[in-house]
């Protein structure tokens, strides 16, 4: 009862205070692990030993497997050699600019403080995510960040084991350069055998409740092989995690994916809530360890400063040195803001903990190198955590811009609507009912409506027609479920079959557009003319940002016909405006159709993209 209970408290804290930090806009793993120093010392709270089984076991290949389902595999392909250079050189390189501090100020052996090195030297994946959600970097930076945080504890891990074999006996070069061999390409190669074997059975699974079952295993069924080979278990769970991500729609059913993806973001939620509170639960028991360790006091607050100073010091200089190099002989454009921000990412998380608890209790000053490793921990979330959303702000780096996304949305969702009627066009059979045919054209245009409409003015000033529609259905769809409460409750139906009405409500309601709450969220910047319709002479030929005539922006045509526009659109060639697809005139189509005038824009306030009819293009 006692553990059972423990666990309870854990999480529910964990998670109330991650809420209230995601509510207040602060950084949930420092907001977390000062929590959990303050909490450790408290009377009533117990002391909690984190053993590295449990970290290296239970929590890492959960949290790497599902951040590397959402990893992009074309963007690590095109960022792989930035990637590599972090993961594995900038590891390496951190952990002898460590090991040489550590050697310098205590009395260990160099393998000793190699170990140190190779501990403290991989930034957190977890704390990497969390921060970079919050900053709104750059998508650029967020993926190299991300990538290379999957990647790095694999290379820190293997130096560890080559230290701590140092340190019971000699080993050569050879040998560690075949443990990096080995784990490098036998954890990738058991990760793709694994991600290979799964989809095979899964292909085969159409329960989405099995389908989830099996993805729960994933992780673990690449990690232990791998381990048990004396391979990386962090490379095989993140290469078969990225290999299955990347191939999910083709080979999983869309209510797979959606309840894989819901059970996956829970799990990741509450594990990297709990973490950041255990790594604050450990302070007290390590610092009174150390501190009672016989070492003088002073050379420890000082080993402690420098060790922090070289993880820090140390990424700066391995990120900057190539860039710096490479823009003095006119090699590259990479902005130095962006190297800027990330060389001062560099937060580490519970693998450093835990990989400090795997050195030998026979290890010189072995209390002294846990604190340092906490230090480290402590030192990068409070220093690096908190003040790079400031970094951001400061050299004035623009993150995802939600106008820019719903335009992108709402071409690539055009770009499917074709596609799909297209296909509807191939399939229509002689037999095949007229109202179903409307039907399914009616839905598709509806749903790109939906997407093309929250380009236009915000819904507080002007209600659309998806709006509309969506309020009204959830009205609906709330009279039918109490209506079908009212039998339940009266017994007059069996339960069995009133479970399958609600939930063919519930699948409606969950069917029905929306969009996220923070695209309601108030616009802080006007949409810019979007990339791309490269190849399309009409959009290279029109006016990028035709001005409309002067006078009253109105649709002639719908105060003709006693109609009401939702958005208007503009001629780029004759500089006619009419409303949009959502208006029941739908008069800017209809005048392509009558003029063949090619391209139009919008002339909503504060957007400047253009569309091709012809090409069915977005420029």
């Amino acid at each position: 009862m006692d553990v059972a209970i423990g666990l309870v408290v854990l999480i529910g804290s964990a998670t109330a205070l991650a809420a209230l930090a995601r509510r207040f806009g602060v950084s949930e793993p420092l907001v977390l692990t000062l929590a959990g120093v303050a909490a450790s010392y408290l009377p009533m709270v117990p002391q909690v030993h984190l053993e590295p089984e449990v970290v290296l076991l239970g929590l890492l290949p959960p949290l790497l497997y599902t951040a590397a389902l959402r990893t992009s595999l074309v963007d690590f392909k095109d960022n792989l050699r930035t990637i590599a250079s972090l993961s594995v050189g900038l590891v390496l390189f951190s952990t002898f600019a460590v090991a040489l501090v550590v050697w310098w100020l205590l009395p260990v052996p160099f393998a000793a403080a190699v170990a140190l090195g190779a501990v403290v030297a991989p930034p957190d994946a977890v704390a990497a995510t969390a921060v970079a959600r919050r900053t709104g970097m750059p998508r650029s930076i967020v993926t190299v960040l991300e990538d290379e945080s999957l990647f790095n504890d694999a290379t820190a891990l293997v130096a560890l084991r080559s230290a701590i074999a140092a340190m019971a006996g000699a080993v050569t070069a050879w040998q560690i350069g075949g443990d990096f061999l080995l784990a490098a390409v036998g954890g990738g190669v058991i990760g793709a055998v694994v991600a290979a074997a799964l989809v095979m059975l899964r292909r085969r699974i159409t329960d989405p409740v099995l389908d989830t079952s099996v993805s729960l295993l994933a992780p673990f069924v690449a990690y232990l092989p791998a381990e048990h080979f004396h391979a990386s278990g962090v490379i095989a769970v993140v290469t078969c995690g990225m290999i299955l991500g990347h191939g999910a729609q083709r080979w999983q059913g869309a209510a797979s994916r959606v309840a894989e993806t819901t059970n996956w973001r829970t799990i990741q939620f509450i594990l990297e809530s709990a973490v950041f509170l255990i790594i604050g639960l450990q302070v007290r028991w390590i610092v009174e360890g150390a501190w009672h360790s016989g070492l003088d006091h002073g050379t420890l607050v000082v080993t402690a400063v420098g060790v922090l100073a070289a993880v820090m010091l140390a990424r700066p200089v391995w990120v900057f040195t190539p860039v710096l190099v490479a823009r003095l002989f006119g090699r590259t454009t990479e902005p130095l803001s962006h190297a800027a921000v990330v060389s001062w990412a560099g937060m580490r998380g519970v693998v450093t903990l835990a990989a400090v608890l795997l050195l030998p209790d026979s290890t010189p000053q072995l209390p002294v190198l846990e604190l340092l490793a906490l230090v480290v921990v402590g030192g990068t979330l409070l220093v690096q955590g908190s003040s790079l959303p400031w970094l951001v702000r400061l050299l004035q780096l623009r993150g995802p811009s939600r106008e820019e996304d719903a335009l992108a949305k709402a071409d690539l969702l055009q770009q499917a609507s074709t596609a799909g009627l297209a296909e509807l066009d191939r399939k229509i059979g002689p037999d095949t009912p007229e109202p179903v045919i409307e039907s399914l054209r009616q839905r598709l245009t509806w749903r790109s409506n939906a997407a093309w409409e929250r380009l236009g003015r915000p819904e507080a000033e002007l209600v659309t027609p998806t709006a509309e529609y969506r309020r009204l259905r959830l009205a609906m769809l709330g009279a039918e479920r109490d209506a079908v409460l009212k039998v339940r409750d009266a017994g007059a139906v069996d339960y069995e079959v009133l479970q399958h009405v609600l939930a063919r409500l519930d699948l409606e309601e969950s069917m029905i557009d929306r969009f996220d709450e923070s695209d309601d969220e108030r616009r802080a910047e006007p949409l810019s003319t979007a990339a791309g319709a490269l190849g399309c002479a009409h959009l290279d030929e029109a006016p990028i940002l035709a001005e409309p005539p002067a006078g009253e922006l109105v649709c002639r045509t719908c105060l003709d016909e006693g109609l009401r526009w939702v958005h208007l659109r503009m001629c780029t060639d004759c500089g006619n405006i009419g409303c949009c697809e959502s208006s029941i005139g739908n008069h800017a189509s209809a005048h392509f159709q009558t003029s063949t005038h090619p391209v139009m824009r919008s002339v909503e306030p504060g957007e400047a993209w253009r569309w091709c009819y012809v090409d069915q293009l977005l420029g």
